[in-house]
Formats: structure tokens, C-alpha cells, sequence
């Protein structure tokens, strides 16, 4: 499985080469962070999974940040982010939204947002600013809720991937010898 991912994951030489990242150097090729063993992937994969719920262009940041503090795998937590594209995050972020309703318990109805009218910019404003604190709190909570789950679900499917592929290998050898 190593031999796998290694094909699409980047080296620290390419890292080193980089003028870019040339101040991080020191914290960037520290060699857990570009070491591939189960211990490391799973921890990358739990990293991108929990970063990739991150509002905005931070994901990567995030994963980044989350790579050098566990030192695990940096490019794979950087690629696992991906799976928030344009076309996943609002699904995701509206099973977070119904997440967090169901945590705090709310019952009402979705509210939806205030139709925008050029002529009362101002008081659509302040009703847009009111709806959206109104689902911040949801939100908010099933984000975080939710980005632990896919965190935790991702650390052990890596792992009992990685286990189920190495008893197949042994298996697979120990037959042909």
C-alpha cells in the first residue's frame, strides 16, 4: 500500500527545492512528516478529514498545522482535505446544519433566508446579519461534531485498510511459497 500512495505523494526533495517554503525547512523535512506506515496515514486521514470541514481556503492550513503538531504524513493530510470541493460542502454543511439542530434540540422549521430587495439594502442587511446568527450555533456544533466523526470513522477504515491489505500480501505469499 505504501508502494501505492508513494506514486502520488510528493518527497521532501521537492519540498527542499522549493524556494517558497524555504523559512519552514527546518519543521517541513522533519522525516515523520514524510514517513508513510499505518500509524501515519490514519492520523493524516483523521488530520484531512477534520480540516476539510474548515470554513474558507484554510483547509489546507489546517491539515498543515494538524501534520506538524501529530507528525503524521503531511502530503496526505493535505490531499485527504480534497474531499470539500464545490460540489460536496453544501451537502456537508447542511448535514451539519441538521446536526446541530438535532443536538440543541430544536424542532422549528428551516427559516429561510430573507429575500433581498436593492431598494431596503439596509434592513435586508441587518435581517440577513439576524439570520445568519441564528444558524450559527446549529452549525457551528454539527460542524464540529461532524468533523470528528469523519475523523474518527477515517482513522480506523485507514487502519483496518491497511491491516486488511497486509494479511492479504501475507497471505498471497505465503501461497506461493
Amino acid at each position: 500500500m505504501r508502494r501505492y500512495l508513494k506514486k502520488y505523494l510528493p518527497d521532501h526533495e521537492t519540498i527542499r527545492q522549493n524556494p517558497w517554503l524555504k523559512p519552514f525547512e527546518s519543521s517541513l523535512l522533519h522525516p515523520r512528516l514524510w514517513h508513510l506506515n499505518r500509524h501515519s496515514a490514519a492520523g493524516a486521514v483523521a488530520a484531512g478529514l477534520f480540516c476539510g470541514l474548515i470554513p474558507g481556503p484554510l483547509q489546507m492550513l489546517g491539515a498543515a498545522a494538524c501534520a506538524l503538531v501529530f507528525r503524521v504524513n503531511l502530503p496526505l493530510a493535505l490531499f485527504v482535505t480534497l474531499y470539500t470541493n464545490p460540489f460536496t460542502i453544501v451537502p456537508l454543511y447542511v448535514l451539519s446544519y441538521q446536526i446541530g439542530r438535532l443536538l440543541l434540540g430544536d424542532t422549528s422549521s428551516f427559516i429561510a433566508p430573507p429575500s433581498f430587495d436593492p431598494s431596503t439594502f439596509v434592513a435586508w442587511t441587518s435581517a440577513m446579519q439576524g439570520w445568519m446568527l441564528q444558524a450559527a450555533k446549529p452549525l457551528g456544533i454539527g460542524l464540529v461534531v461532524l468533523a470528528c466523526t469523519l475523523a474518527m470513522l477515517g482513522y480506523v477504515a485507514t487502519k483496518a485498510a491497511w491491516r486488511f491489505y497486509l494479511i492479504r500480501a501475507w497471505r498471497q505469499r505465503k501461497l506461493k511459497s
